[in-house]
């Protein structure tokens, strides 16, 4: 078996905090020095390091903001684990000051650029009206980069038809060789669910949610980036090669405050959050049990275009009702043993996953 694996480092800095976001990050004067921060990623890797076989095949700084912590900082830390390829999350208003020509002069090679929307009311929607996306997509696009993503949300709050075209015309302007697109999600305890929870956030309904999905896909076909993943779309050979080991089911290294990581054994871990982190609080590690990891597999994998093969799910086995009724749906083929999503299925593809996941069973055996 390939025993490839992957690194993540969570940076947990972001210039604001955006009204949609939950994840674990530090705004403003919470910053403390990015030297204690990257100690506290070496102690991580000193923790796992012996759980692993050889250097990470891939290494992706993601957050939070890594383009607010220095090149020098990242460089360090990517020699460190051996120079493999690298891609490092970037905020257009970054992008200047020499950020970008530094990162590439490192050996940076590809670049996840957070635009969100290019539309003026629609980035004060989102808090993110303090950047120029268009300067930032133009630097990006020329700066020589073997590949580059962007990211863009849909189903904003008010967003309409026009503003979608829009966003996508601006975007492709561009010619990404990659784009992430993600729906908006409401999560409570941020500024999106405290609207919401007082019905005072105008988002879109199922319908228009679904209109707006299936106009992105067809408009980045029309533009050579074909869905390889629900959310993700590449040109051939832009593929995220990081994102792919994490839908194979393949190791990865979570290392920083709140990371997550997934060991060659089986054992998972959840980092604690900042401040405890950085006081070297250990992780919380668990051993699913066949069940879990299968369900763990089935949602990572089956949102991807290859679908997956029922035998890689083993010992779990898969109720085999459960995948006609979705056969017959439509939401999903059955072909030389692999079930994949059907353009419908990439629709409702976390609800075809909780149907195949309520099938599981472990066959007993005497």
């Amino acid at each position: 078996m390939n025993r490839s694996w992957g690194a993540y480092i969570h940076v947990p800095w972001c210039r604001t905090r955006c009204p949609y976001c939950a994840f674990e990050i530090l705004t403003g004067d919470e910053n403390p020095a990015e030297e204690r921060w990257a100690d506290g990623v070496r102690a991580d890797w000193d923790r796992w390091r012996p759980s692993f076989s050889g250097p990470p095949s891939t290494l992706y700084f993601g957050g939070g903001t890594p383009s607010r912590v220095s090149v020098h900082t990242l460089q360090t830390l990517h020699e460190e684990f051996g120079s493999p390829p690298v891609t490092v999350e970037a905020n257009p208003e970054d992008i200047g000051e020499g950020w970008l020509e530094d990162a590439v002069s490192a050996g940076f090679d590809r670049i996840s650029l957070g635009v969100q929307t290019l539309q003026p009311r629609l980035r004060r929607v989102v808090g993110r009206d303090h950047h120029d996306g268009h300067a930032a997509l133009a630097k990006v696009a020329s700066a020589g980069l073997r590949s580059w993503s962007a990211d863009l949300i849909f189903a904003l709050p008010g967003q309409t038809a026009d503003e979608l075209e829009r966003d996508l015309d601006a975007l492709l302007a561009y010619e990404p060789p990659h784009v992430s697109i993600y729906g908006l999600t409401i999560e409570p305890d941020t500024g999106f669910g405290r609207l919401d929870a007082r019905r005072r956030l105008p988002v879109p309904d199922d319908e228009t949610w679904r209109w707006m999905y299936a106009r992105i896909v067809e408009r980045l076909a029309e533009a050579g980036l074909d869905r390889y993943e629900v959310s993700n779309f590449a040109r051939p050979g832009h593929r995220s090669a990081h994102n792919q080991l994490y839908w194979t089911g393949h190791p990865y290294m979570g290392l920083g405050p709140s990371a997550h990581g997934f060991a060659p054994d089986g054992r998972r871990w959840c980092n604690s959050s900042w401040p405890g982190w950085l006081q070297q609080t250990p992780p919380q590690i668990e051993s699913p049990d066949p069940i879990q990891r299968a369900t763990d597999f089935l949602v990572s994998s089956m949102r991807g275009s290859s679908g997956i093969a029922p035998r890689e799910l083993a010992p779990a086995q898969l109720d085999q009702r459960s995948i006609d009724q979705l056969v017959r749906a439509g939401l999903i083929t059955d072909c030389s043993g692999r079930l994949a999503l059907t353009d419908e299925g990439f629709f409702v593809a976390d609800a075809v996953v909780r149907a195949l996941a309520t099938g599981l069973r472990v066959p007993t055996t005497g």
